[in-house]
Order: C-alpha cells, then sequence, then structure tokens
C-alpha cells in the first residue's frame, strides 16, 4: 500500500486505499476470465475452421463421386438402350412393310433421370401414343416387356404371359406378328404363354377353352 500523503487523514486514505486494491483485485479476475474466454474462442475458432476443411475435402470427394456414378448410369442407361431398343426395332421391322425404329431419349430432370420413348420414321420423329396406328404401339409395348425381361438381374424364368396382347394390330399384319413370336420364342429362349380369340395368332400348342 502507498503511504498516506501529508495532506489526508489516514484512515479515510487507507479506505480508499482497500477500494482501490479491491477494484484493481476484480479487474484482474475480470482480465483472467476474459483471457480464459479468449484462449477457449481461439480453440473454437481452430476447432471449427479444420471441421470446415474436413466439410469442404468431404464435399469434394462426394461431388467426384456423384460424377462418376453419373458417368457410369450414363453408360449403363446407353448399354440398356441399345439392346433395348434392338429387340424393340426388331420386332417392328418384323411385322410392319414400313417400320419405325424406335428410340430411348434420357434427359436429367430434378436430379432425376427420366425417359421419353420415340418413334423414328425417315428421320422424323412420332409420339408412339398420338400419332401411329396398326397396332405399333401393341407390339412396342410386347417387345419392351421381353427386352426388360432378358435384361432382368438377376435372370428370371423366360416367360411371358399375355391376355389379348394384339388386338389392335391391323388384319393385314398378323401373319407377321405370328412369324415373330415363333422366332423371338426360338431366338432367345422363350416361352410365350397367351390368350387370344384371334386363328392368325395360333402357333405352337394350342388349348382351346
Amino acid at each position: 500500500m502507498r503511504p498516506c500523503p501529508p495532506d489526508r487523514d489516514p484512515m479515510f486514505w487507507r479506505e480508499d486505499e482497500e477500494n482501490r486494491m479491491t477494484d484493481l483485485a476484480a479487474e484482474e479476475k475480470e482480465i483472467v476470465e476474459l483471457a480464459l474466454r479468449l484462449s477457449h474462442l481461439k480453440g473454437a475458432v481452430e476447432d471449427e475452421t479444420e471441421a470446415l476443411k474436413k466439410a469442404e475435402r468431404t464435399l469434394q470427394r462426394t461431388q467426384e463421386a456423384q460424377e462418376i456414378l453419373q458417368l457410369i448410369a450414363q453408360a449403363v442407361q446407353q448399354q440398356a438402350h441399345e439392346k433395348i431398343s434392338t429387340v424393340v426395332t426388331k420386332c417392328l421391322e418384323s411385322v410392319f412393310e414400313d417400320p419405325y425404329a424406335f428410340k430411348i431419349e434420357f434427359e436429367r430432370k430434378r436430379g432425376r433421370t427420366e425417359a421419353t420413348l420415340r418413334f423414328v420414321r425417315r428421320e422424323l420423329d412420332a409420339d408412339p401414343l398420338s400419332s401411329t396406328g396398326g397396332g405399333v404401339v401393341d407390339i412396342a409395348a410386347f417387345a419392351l416387356r421381353v427386352a426388360c425381361l432378358m435384361l432382368h438381374r438377376p435372370r428370371l424364368s423366360r416367360v411371358v404371359i399375355l391376355d389379348e396382347p394384339f388386338k389392335f394390330v391391323s388384319a393385314q399384319y398378323r401373319e407377321n406378328m405370328r412369324t415373330m413370336l415363333e422366332e423371338l420364342a426360338k431366338d432367345l429362349q422363350i416361352q410365350i404363354v397367351m390368350v387370344t380369340h384371334s386363328e392368325e395368332y395360333e402357333t405352337g400348342k394350342i388349348i382351346e377353352l
């Protein structure tokens, strides 16, 4: 404690000094607490900075993995498209004199891949539901079922069960239709079980009810 000045009352001086010392101690305590808080905040900042770096690395790896998966998905889609379009186009060519070629267009929308089915004849696109006739959609729908059966993994029993599947096929194409069914069954080793009232489609083992 500092000595009391000659012009001050010692009792009041001592009281002032004690109050001053108390204030200094409180300030020192506050400084220590602030220093501890600062040290804690620095540590927290360092931890958050490291966590941010890890998150950025994880995000980068995730984006790279997503790009790889998208490339793989595109390759798989392309392979599937080639196999499916080959089967469908072959079926259409077997039945119709001036057939459509079948194509699938893949487009990514809202993070998902959407497929659009198109028929192409002489480089012109046709909507399958509104711009084709003669039973083209019936043939294509049947061929799609066959293609999906052949591509399925694990392999399924190669049996296709149909109930009046070709009722919109024009009469002039029905003989071709029967030939197509026979060739598909032989070439792809599949069994076709079909319910029909059309005698033109009768082939193989026939059960009349």
